[in-house]
């Protein structure tokens, strides 16, 4: 790693999720070992196989106004909502318009409002189609919405890569600022998906949980006996700056965002490369990044969705490449899977861990899997040393998209 190389730090974060409406709420819960999953209660969920999921705390409609919401897709919502906190928690940065940016990205995009458009195109014909249908429909709907309002004209970007968009969106956040295009972005992902098309559709693949009779305890990570990852739904942003911006204006600073990894399985389009090679090269590209060591890590947020057959393969790269001794956890046990916006509420989890020194434990394993020869921190959380230290985030999705972000204490 270059000694002249901008350092990126993270100075402001944002989120709502099926925890909290916002990041104190949802990290309060999260360290609690409260789950958001509960039984849906819409009348299509009869006919599904599945019938739960991990819906938003806090329905979006409740914080913005009607004539807003009305013209927004619920993950554009959700965007906008962790967007305009986490801008807020970084001060409102006065920065000009063209050295500002926004990577925020969308696993699915506005699918709700392509399904309901359809109904009334179907129904009632294409006159009664709302205008904003095209901006609530397509992927980039969140981040051009939000390079909008905060007037970035540095360049906005919407990522795509399964369920490691969130992450994505921040390495290439860390990529515009290192390259010099800006001082500060925007970054994190979204996701609304939880529909019955949706459901029915990754049921059928066979990778959602059936655990109907106890949704509460349905996404268990590494557990011997898991059966499948839960839907959830929210998003996660953080505002990335140069470090000499920050330090500029006296901004408080989280942590830095040290290093990103990228790899690709070239396998299967759903299914994770067996051997973990994919996994144990993105860890070892975000270490070489970051200038870091395995045994700098000292916590990894795992991607680990509670499927059967990614979870143990995760550990095991985890431990040839950094080592066993990180504390290892996935909060998806808690908030589910949210897809597109995973790595952005689980790169804020892991930002918070380094803050605040402590490691959410995974909930709902009974029995641990054989072959997870990591230290897995279980049931209650675990504290972390004080010091420099670093930490890692990973997330992985379909498509053989592998993506790690490494982030170093302050």
């Amino acid at each position: 790693m270059s000694t002249d190389r901008v350092r990126v730090v993270v100075t402001g974060l944002g989120a709502t999720t099926p925890l909290g409406g916002d990041v104190a709420s949802t990290w309060s819960a999260l360290l609690a070992g409260r789950t958001g999953v509960a039984s849906l209660t819409e009348e299509w969920v009869d006919t599904l196989p599945v019938k739960f999921a991990a819906r938003a705390a806090v329905e979006p409609t409740e914080v913005l106004p009607r004539p807003e919401s009305r013209r927004l897709d619920r993950a554009e919502q959700f965007a906008l909502i962790a967007a305009r906190e986490a801008w807020q928690d970084a001060g409102a940065p006065k920065v000009a318009p063209d050295r500002l940016g926004v990577v925020v990205g969308s696993g699915i995009g506005g699918i709700t409002t392509i399904l309901a458009a359809y109904d009334v195109y179907k129904e009632k014909g294409w006159q009664r189609l709302s205008p904003f249908t095209v901006p609530m429909l397509m992927p980039n709907g969140s981040a051009g919405w939000i390079g909008i309002e905060i007037g970035a004209t540095a360049g906005v970007h919407a990522t795509v890569s399964a369920c490691a968009t969130g992450a994505e969106s921040i390495g290439y956040a860390m990529d515009m600022i290192r390259s010099g295009r800006a001082d500060v972005v925007v970054a994190g992902g979204t996701e609304a998906a939880i529909h019955p098309l949706n459901i029915g559709s990754f049921a059928a693949m066979r990778a959602m949980s059936t655990r109907n009779d106890d949704p509460a305890h349905a996404s268990r990570p590494w557990d011997r006996d898991r059966d499948g990852f839960v839907l959830g739904e929210g998003a996660g942003i953080i505002v990335l700056e140069s470090e000499q911006h920050a330090l500029a204006r006296g901004a408080r600073v989280y942590a830095t965002a040290a290093g990103i990894g990228y790899s690709g399985d070239a396998h299967h389009i759903a299914q994770p490369e067996p051997t973990g090679a994919g996994l144990r090269a993105v860890a070892r590209r975000v270490l070489a990044d970051a200038g870091l060591t395995g045994a700098d890590i000292r916590h990894v947020n795992a991607h680990s969705t509670s499927t059967p057959a990614g979870d143990v393969v995760e550990t095991i790269a985890i431990r040839d490449v950094i080592g066993d001794h990180p504390l290892v956890t996935s909060t998806k046990s808690m908030t589910g899977h949210l897809l597109g916006g995973a790595g952005g509420i689980e790169s804020i989890f892991t930002i918070k861990a380094l803050q605040e020194r402590v490691v959410p434990p995974t909930v709902n394993v009974e029995n641990l899997d054989e072959g997870v020869e990591v230290d897995v921190v279980l049931d209650q959380p675990r504290p972390l040393p004080q010091g420099q230290i670093a930490a890692i985030n990973n997330s992985f999705g379909f498509g053989g998209h592998n993506v790690a972000v490494a982030f170093t204490s302050v």
